[in-house]
């Protein structure tokens, strides 16, 4: 099988809209090394969303094969589908999704909860908060963080489980340009320390242009244009 933490074949999606049949993915195949720095790009309605939730076990495919980290998952149950998002894949949103009465700590404990952890939470959660330079911030609610001080505690929360994916939905959408050009540096050296591999699902082409490859999708397909 090779050194492939994400191995998609003949991947297939089609949502019933009523009479309608909308079809998201068309028979997408792609393969992401472990380790590797990805962009995912498409024009609205290209099947990025729908391929992003795939890969992160939100959602399975009408049919087709997906492979994440050595596990076949399209006809797993949803408690399988979510017990391996849990163990496997680390979320970044444009939203940031953080619980607004709770600490940072708090925050990035949450993975561990769901998966069950009771041992030694707080240290790995303070030890993941350290690790994107918010040491001194681990009682701060997120009304009293800056937009990208928000964003370390999710990018913290997504690492705490030692994640063989981290997926990033449009992880600088939000941000002006220097707190965004801080978490794209902040990712990229996560990869490099950890070999975390990163997949960013971006519309910047700036964003792109920083990591190693870039899927460009189209219709549901792999853009053959370029």
């Amino acid at each position: 099988m090779g050194d492939w933490v994400i191995e998609a074949n003949d991947l297939k999606k089609v949502y019933k809209m009523g009479e309608v049949e909308v079809h998201a993915l068309r028979g997408l195949c792609i393969q992401i090394a472990s380790g590797e720095v990805v962009a995912i790009m498409g024009p609205s309605g290209s099947g990025k969303s729908t391929l992003m939730n795939i890969i992160g076990c939100l959602d399975r495919p009408s049919s087709g094969d997906y492979i994440l980290d050595g596990e076949r998952t399209a006809n797993m149950k949803d408690d399988q589908l979510a017990s391996i998002r849990n163990r496997k894949v680390g979320f970044v949103f444009q939203s940031f999704n953080l619980l607004s009465r709770a600490t940072a700590l708090s925050n990035v404990e949450l993975p561990m909860r769901y998966a069950g952890v009771q041992r030694s939470r707080k240290d790995r959660a303070r030890q993941a908060l350290e690790a994107v330079g918010l040491g001194d911030r681990i009682y701060h609610r997120p009304s009293e963080l800056s937009g990208g001080q928000q964003q370390r505690v999710a990018i913290a929360r997504a690492l705490v489980n030692s994640p063989a994916i981290l997926l990033a939905d449009e992880p600088t959408g939000n941000l002006d340009s220097k707190s965004g050009d801080e978490i794209m540096n902040l990712l990229l050296n996560l990869n490099k320390d950890r070999g975390t591999t990163l997949i960013i699902v971006t519309h910047d082409p700036d964003v792109a242009t920083r990591t190693q490859r870039t899927i460009r999708l189209r219709d549901g397909l792999l853009d053959q244009k370029l």
